[in-house]
């Protein structure tokens, strides 16, 4: 059985992607993702059960905030990871966040999902700047980090880890 979710999720589209609603399909990848290598700098390893309660905090974060991670799909339909603001309890600020899947990085995928989740995040809620936490021996995510013209703020301990939080600017002003 399909359901319809009830939330008024957008729907963003790229010159090559698509940014939707969390639909329940989309937990195998997760799972997938959370068994790979690549999930180490957001928790990886964690249990089945854990994958899916993040699923669900998800959705329930789109309820509560009207933002969240949006499952991104190219527009061949292949679902290559999940991109979006999420503000979870305890955290300092809303953070701009993402993760692309094995074998969907060095496209500029990420860039490109990033920037239409934080145009869509101002235009709806606010021109707050965001911060993304990043793991400094995470250079790829740094490098995402300053292409959307981020950069380094402080160093914190998060989830018992010395990481950085990048500041992003405000809404981009088109030239």
């Amino acid at each position: 059985m399909t359901y319809a979710f009830p939330l008024p999720i957008p729907t963003l589209t790229t010159e090559r992607l698509i940014l939707r609603a969390p639909r329940e399909t989309d937990f195998p990848a997760m799972l997938a993702f959370n068994d790979s290598p690549r999930s180490g700098f957001v928790g990886g390893n964690a249990p089945r059960q854990q994958i899916w309660r993040g699923l669900l905090a998800n959705i329930g974060h789109w309820a509560l905030r009207g933002h969240g991670f949006f499952s991104v799909d190219t527009k061949a339909g292949d679902f290559i990871g999940r991109i979006g603001v999420i503000h979870h309890d305890g955290w300092d600020e809303p953070e701009l966040g993402w993760h692309l899947f094995d074998g969907h990085e060095g496209h500029g995928y990420c860039v490109e999902a990033a920037r239409a989740a934080k145009a869509d995040y101002h235009a709806r809620l606010t021109h707050a700047p965001l911060i993304s936490y990043i793991d400094p021996a995470n250079p790829k995510s740094e490098a995402v980090a300053r292409r959307l013209g981020a950069a380094p703020e402080r160093e914190t301990v998060f989830f018992d880890k010395t990481i950085n939080i990048w500041r992003h600017t405000g809404p981009e002003v088109q030239a």
